[in-house]
């Protein structure tokens, strides 16, 4: 059991980072919104999983478990779902004021490059 969640935390993990080194801004948010639910694995993995264990505790129980990783989680969870709900408020307005959605802004500057080389070069003596 403890090998396949470390299988999938690690699929987790490499699939945002892969999403989080493309060029456009949605991608990330999504490798971003990968990571943390890799990092939510991994608290709820860190409070050893306890099989047979009721959720409530009970006298009669001699093993149940630790509610902090589960706490952990849910904050996370919460504060998670907050950031990728900010980010992309964040890069919407951004496309929508500049008309790019790339996280350099190398759209923008491209298109002004091919503008720039298209145009006739300036007359010798002029100003730039």
């Amino acid at each position: 059991m403890e090998a396949l969640l470390a299988t999938g935390i690690g699929v987790l993990v490499a699939g945002g980072v892969w999403l989080c080194l493309r060029e456009h801004v949605f991608p990330v948010l999504l490798g971003l919104t990968l990571i943390s639910y890799a990092v939510n694995l991994f608290l709820l993995a860190s409070g050893r999983l306890t099989l047979g264990s009721a959720p409530l505790v009970d006298v009669a129980q001699a093993e149940y478990p630790d509610p902090l990783p589960q706490a952990l989680v849910l904050t996370a969870i919460v504060i998670g779902f907050a950031m990728t709900a900010f980010l992309v408020a964040l890069a919407l307005l951004v496309w929508r004021r500049e008309g790019a959605e790339h996280v350099d802004g190398a759209a923008g500057e491209r298109a002004d490059a091919a503008e720039g080389a298209s145009a006739e070069p300036p007359a010798p003596g002029a100003p730039r």
